[in-house]
């Protein structure tokens, strides 16, 4: 038994020490430090590993550099294509700037054009109120006193103080006297004392 066992283990070594030498054949051949030849092949075609020729022939291959070249032209076209989306990017944030300043100015011109109306319609009544104003002095001027006091009885106090002081400036363009005085002096006491210190409340302010 002894016996027997002793051969199997020599058989063991052997074997692999086969082995370890063949590979590390093989190993040197692929790395080129020995070339193994034909005698090796039929182990090499077992093992699937590729002879010498043809992985030089690999890397000898003249579709190599082109497919290396193309790798480079499509780096460089990804890098033009990013550097176009983030062109287009920073042109889509400054449209959308553009937009909204376009807007709020439309916003601002809105609200002055607006403005602009309330301040015409405003000076338009104004000057209505105005010309209404120098139209009823003018007419009472031209009416006897009692009859230009009677319609000043019958009107809003404020109205009244209104047309005398208009009825005044017209007198002081003129050069003319003025009737205001007058009239005050032929309404009752009460209402010549509120209309005189509405007068000269205006006056005041």
């Amino acid at each position: 038994m002894n016996r027997i066992g002793g051969i199997v283990k020599v058989i063991f070594l052997l074997l692999l020490l086969a082995v370890i030498v063949v590979g590390g054949l093989l190993w040197f051949d692929y790395l080129g430090i020995v070339d193994t030849g034909e005698t090796l092949l039929l182990v090499r075609n077992m093992l699937g590993i590729a002879p010498k020729e043809d992985i030089a022939g690999i890397a000898d291959s003249p579709w190599l550099l082109d497919e290396e070249r193309l790798k480079k032209r499509q780096q460089a076209v990804d890098l033009q294509l990013q550097d176009v989306r983030s062109a287009q990017e920073e042109q889509q944030v400054k449209n959308n700037e553009l937009l909204q300043w376009s807007e709020e100015l439309s916003q601002r011109e809105k609200e002055i054009s607006e403005k602009e109306n309330s301040l015409n319609e405003a000076l338009k009544m104004y000057d209505n109120r105005n010309a209404n104003l120098e139209q009823m002095a003018t007419y009472w001027g031209g009416m006897s006193p009692d009859n230009a006091v009677a319609i000043m009885n019958s009107m809003d106090s404020l109205d009244v103080v209104d047309v005398l002081r208009t009825s005044e400036r017209l007198a002081r363009e003129s050069g003319e006297a003025s009737l205001v005085a007058y009239w005050i002096s032929k309404m009752e006491p009460d209402r010549a004392a509120e209309i005189q210190r509405l007068m000269t409340r205006d006056s005041e302010e």
